[in-house]
């Protein structure tokens, strides 16, 4: 720590810091809580960052850091306003680091005031304001609001009132003891493995070890989050780690819970059920997906339907019913948990499919009323966005070149329901392995590449991307289930685990603002429409040949995967990937 004796002086220390390291400007006279400073020092989230008194730059905004501090030391210097008063977003910080943070938001560079609260953060400039400052400082616990700042704001019932009173304490012990959040998530990763494992093994106890760990498993989950807001540790691998092993662990559990069902004696149907299930599932997120990036910046952005919620939720019994009629991951995980110790795989699955179809229907119900009494221009970027979400691959994208696509407010989604509909319709009706069925996937490239030809800025166009999504891996499903080819449906679990895994990853990097995958990935491995028709033509040719559909889908699963994988790896180990710690999914 350097002290300056002016602005000048500031500007000489600052330079001759190394270009890598972050600096900041703290005011002598600085009264205040240590979790204040912290905030506004120490979240790696924010190029720049202030409270009354303090200041921060990472590195990339050190440049106009020292630019603003030179303009502030010559405009105070002339007696001239360093920014006008109705412009000047904390007139009450006439310190150094206030008006340098104003002239660097005058200069374009984004600087975050983070809500204090409670929090003092000030530079009294009397003996009058220093007693009211140090009265707020000894009369407000901070450790307490910080151990409260680190539960997540809006989170469901169970998380709420049977995880997070004891989990923020966890997180806590965790940050006393230096670990990390993603070491954490490894943690929860691993335990959920185990827990999955067990669930393998078929037996009594095997189950009830299984919704154990599986309980401990979500525990370490919530602990993650907690600890990177209570100790500020947000990191790009962060994101990644806890944005993907969610649903690996969900995933990895209904493998272990079919493959401990068959060892039980049960049919190798409840595979089906298995993979039924994550499908459903993997749906209903990017109905959640497309929806909110359709809507995250739209201009004129009204409802009464919104209008309604809002107002239900002023009335607080009706928040927390709304947030467990959803199904979030909470009341998911504690439902799978007890029904697996307490009951059969075959159970636990049917469970799921019930609970999570009637989710569905009640959020998309809200969704749709919303999008159709919704006001509302939807800009290029959310136009962009669903494109991404859609996935079109080479087929798709060639007909949506030379195709000018149907005109009409709600063509989009219906083009794309069409194409959902033949498709699944014939995987569903035809002979298995007809080649109808092929000329049905033909059918769906065509639509496909027509439902994208047009900008998707109508005001149900995000359902384009929960259609393709159903066609693909319900296609998948049915036809790997028709094939009564030993181990197919496992093999199909693999390839839609893979596929997912991509669209996972597509839709957190468009969160972090980077913008989707590059597009010789999705080139490389096919688009929806290029995986669906290749499913669909193996099923046809390979219909007499005895386990070599298996064996395709087998191979087409590792080879999505290690594409997906590597360049996954490579972009969120990455110096452009968003320093973000993802919240989680409420589903």
């Amino acid at each position: 720590m350097l002290s300056a004796v002016d602005a000048g002086d500031a500007a000489a220390l600052l330079a001759a810091v190394p270009a890598g390291r972050r600096v900041a400007l703290v005011d002598p006279r600085f009264v205040g809580h240590v979790h204040a400073l912290r905030l506004a020092l120490t979240d790696p989230r924010f190029a720049a960052a202030t409270v009354p008194g303090a200041l921060t730059a990472q590195p990339e905004a050190r440049p106009a850091l020292l630019r603003a501090l030179h303009r502030t030391t010559a405009a105070v210097g002339a007696g001239a306003p360093v920014a006008e008063p109705d412009a000047d977003p904390a007139p009450e910080d006439r310190t150094v680091p206030g008006r340098i943070a104003v002239a660097l938001e005058a200069e374009g560079t984004a600087v975050q005031r983070p809500s204090l609260g409670s929090l003092v953060a000030a530079v009294p400039t009397d003996p009058e304001q220093e007693a009211a400052a140090v009265a707020g400082l000894t009369s407000v616990d901070d450790e307490a609001l910080r151990l409260r700042g680190a539960v997540k704001a809006h989170d469901g019932f169970f998380t709420t009132f049977c995880i997070s009173p004891y989990s923020r304490y966890i997180a806590r012990w965790c940050a006393r003891r230096s670990l990390t959040p993603n070491q954490v998530t490894t943690a929860s990763l691993v335990t959920a493995l185990i827990a999955a494992g067990s669930a393998a093994t078929g037996t009594r106890g095997g189950y009830i070890a299984a919704g154990i760990l599986l309980l401990v498993s979500f525990v370490l989950d919530c602990t993650d989050g907690q600890l990177a807001r209570y100790s500020l540790q947000y990191s790009t691998m962060g994101a990644w780690l806890d944005a993907t092993f969610d649903r690996a662990k969900e995933y990895a559990y209904y493998a272990g819970l079919a493959i401990g069902a068959v060892r039980g004696g049960d049919s190798d149907d409840v595979w089906a059920l298995a993979l039924g299930a994550m499908v459903l599932q993997a749906c209903r997120h990017v109905v959640d997906f497309s929806f909110n990036e359709a809507n995250h910046d739209a201009v004129a952005n009204t409802s009464p339907t919104a209008a309604l919620s809002d107002k239900l939720d002023s009335v607080g019994w009706t928040v927390w019913a709304r947030r467990m009629i959803v199904l979030p991951i909470g009341e998911r995980w504690a439902m799978i948990a007890v029904l697996t110790a307490l009951t059969t795989p075959r159970v636990v699955f049917y469970a799921l499919l019930v609970g999570c179809a009637l989710a569905a229907c009640y959020t998309t119900a809200g969704r749709l009323l919303r999008s159709l009494t919704r006001k509302a221009d939807r800009t290029d970027r959310a136009a962009q966005a669903l494109a991404d979400l859609a996935d079109s691959g080479p087929l798709a994208q060639a007909v949506a070149a030379v195709a000018p696509g149907p005109r009409g407010a709600f063509t989009a989604p219906a083009v794309a329901l069409l194409g959902t509909l033949v498709m699944v319709g014939a995987a569903l009706l035809l002979p298995y392995g007809s080649w109808l069925t092929v000329a049905a996937a033909a059918g769906y490239v065509l639509l496909s590449g027509l439902a994208v030809a047009r900008p998707l800025k109508g005001a149900l166009d995000w359902l384009v991307p929960p259609f393709f999504r159903a066609a693909e891996y319900v296609t998948i499903l049915v036809l790997a289930a028709r094939s009564d080819v030993p181990h197919a449906v496992p093999a199909a679990f693999g390839l839609v685990s893979a596929v997912a895994y991509h669209h996972y990853d597509t839709v957190y990097r468009i969160r972090g603002g980077t913008g989707a995958p590059p597009r010789w990935l999705v080139r490389t491995i096919g688009g929806h429409e290029g995986r669906t028709a290749l499913v669909a033509v193996l099923a046809a040719v390979l219909t007499h040949a005895s386990g070599c559909f298996t064996t395709a889908l087998t191979a087409l699963a590792v080879a999505v995967a290690l594409v997906v994988l590597v360049e996954s790896i490579r972009f969120w180990v990455s110096s452009s990937a968003p320093a973000v710690h993802d919240e989680g999914e409420l589903a």
